[in-house]
């Protein structure tokens, strides 16, 4: 199937699915109902997914929904982050939109604050605001050759000018049964503008589809299973190798559903959530600083290759050492400061190519000779010392 041929076939079936339900397009979902009180019944209807990536959020974030369709993840989004976050939904089609955008001033009263905004775009191009380019059109409509090559001049001075989604200003990026969607082709610039929009310490939290071995190709060219949700999908591997190939660290499936979705002549489909974070980048400065992986398993390879025994102490740099205090490492590690700060312009470089072990007389000091009283061993209050 061609891109312009699986994004037409999407287009209409959703525009249809806006107008009137349909029921095969989303697979069961258990949201919290207290946020569904303040939707409209018209938006639960006919908004479809698989997942809830809102469970996710946290107060005072802006997320950025990727296929926004009528737009019921993002105001279940904007009542969890209140008032002090934004949410922002994207979609292609028309007839999604104005579904959403007129129910929003409904969610709005009925919780109190307006933080959500819905534009027009493609989830893999989102620089290009499609509003914008359509009155460029209308103001001067291609009519020949020359006018069409004029295009791509026109769409590139649009993503400069007007940027829809401007570079690191998303706290979190959000998708509902929307990724497996986009043509195979352009999967790959798909995750690119994700990170790109995402903040530094940015993270995507993705629900969608993905089958359990890779999708054969008769299937794929299949417009209908495409249009569905289902030939689309990447498989388990590729979905989470397609975050790790732009740079995302601390990918992990939060939510992997037993029971497949659907099943198709033995390929199953099933639901998934993956959490992946935006934020190693930069230099690797040596502070003489360790890490102990605390267990429970015997040892463990982080995203740069750095493979790790349980209870030993290992040398990492200084961005290493910041990234194992966030989430989703904080607790799995114990972080030994050295005795005396290295000052940032006295550290050297890193190699974090390798991994070595760090003998406490780097962290303490090769001159350390320190004697101190005993220190209390446990609780005092419980009186075990």
């Amino acid at each position: 199937m061609s891109t312009d041929t699986a994004e037409l076939a999407t287009r209409e079936r959703y525009a249809a699915a806006a107008i009137a339900p349909e029921a095969a397009l989303c697979c069961p979902v258990d949201y919290d109902p207290q946020y569904l009180k303040a939707i409209p019944q018209e938006v639960i209807e006919k908004d479809y997914g698989c997942g809830d990536p809102s469970k996710w959020l946290k107060e005072g974030e802006t997320v950025l929904d990727l296929g926004s369709g009528t737009g019921k993840i993002c105001f279940i989004a904007s009542q969890v982050v209140g008032p002090t976050g934004k949410v922002i939904g994207v979609d292609m089609t028309d007839d999604m939109l104005e579904v959403a955008r007129r129910n929003a001033p409904i969610v709005a009263e009925a919780i109190g604050h307006s933080n959500v905004e819905f534009v027009k775009g493609r989830i893999q191009d989102l620089q290009l605001d499609l509003e914008k380019l359509e009155e460029k059109l209308a103001a001067t409509p291609i009519t020949d050759a020359n006018s069409f090559i004029e295009l791509d001049g026109i769409t590139q001075e649009l993503r400069e000018k007007f940027t829809l989604i401007p570079d690191n200003s998303i706290d979190v990026v959000v998708s509902n049964c929307v990724l497996n969607l986009v043509d195979a082709h352009l999967k790959g610039q798909l995750f690119e503008e994700i990170f790109r929009v995402l903040k530094k310490g940015g993270r995507a939290v993705i629900s969608d589809i993905v089958s359990d071995e890779v999708v054969p190709e008769h299937l794929m060219k299949d417009d209908y299973l495409w249009s569905g949700c289902i030939s689309g999908a990447l498989s388990e591997d590729d979905f989470m190798q397609a975050f790790e190939d732009v740079g995302f660290y601390g990918c992990e499936y939060v939510k992997f559903e037993k029971d497949p979705w659907q099943t198709v002549e033995g390929y199953e489909f099933r639901s998934v959530t993956i959490q992946a974070w935006k934020g190693k980048e930069g230099e690797c400065r040596e502070h003489n600083e360790a890490v102990v992986y605390n267990g429970p398993f015997k040892a463990v390879k982080d995203d740069d290759g750095h493979l790790m025994e349980r209870g030993k102490r290992y040398a990492v740099c200084r961005k290493t050492y910041e990234l194992y205090q966030k989430e989703p490492y904080a607790s799995h590690f114990t972080f030994v400061d050295p005795l005396k700060e290295i000052p940032a312009n006295d550290a050297e470089l890193f190699d974090c190519t390798r991994t070595v072990l760090r003998h406490p007389r780097e962290t303490k000091g090769l001159d350390y000779n320190k004697t101190t009283d005993s220190a209390p061993c446990c609780d005092t209050d419980s009186g075990c010392c």
